[in-house]
């Protein structure tokens, strides 16, 4: 019972993890286009 209960909590965790990083991927993708860019029109 109690490694049931523990492949569900892991099943949870795991899958709230997997989410967040897209998100995370997606910011830092934007943020490092958008960093270069500026930085782009700073030098010319």
């Amino acid at each position: 019972m109690r490694i049931s209960l523990l492949v569900v909590a892991m099943a949870f965790v795991l899958g709230g993890c997997s989410n967040t990083w897209e998100g995370v991927k997606d910011d830092s993708s934007k943020v490092w286009n958008d960093s270069k860019e500026a930085v782009h029109d700073a030098t010319e």
